[in-house]
């Protein structure tokens, strides 16, 4: 892999995690009750996802 790739890939992998978040920490009340989760909880839950 060539370093080019690793920065796209790393840049990807940001855009991606930024995305989520943002979408977590916006969902409505009802919809993080239902799933179980804390909206508060969302940059936790985005770094599990989008980073392993």
């Amino acid at each position: 892999m060539t370093a080019l790739n690793t920065v796209r890939n790393a840049i990807e992998k940001r855009v991606a995690y930024s995305r989520l978040k943002r979408e977590l920490r916006n969902m409505p009340l009802e919809t993080a009750i239902d799933l179980g989760m804390f909206r508060e909880d969302a940059a936790k839950i985005a770094t599990k996802a989008i980073y392993g």
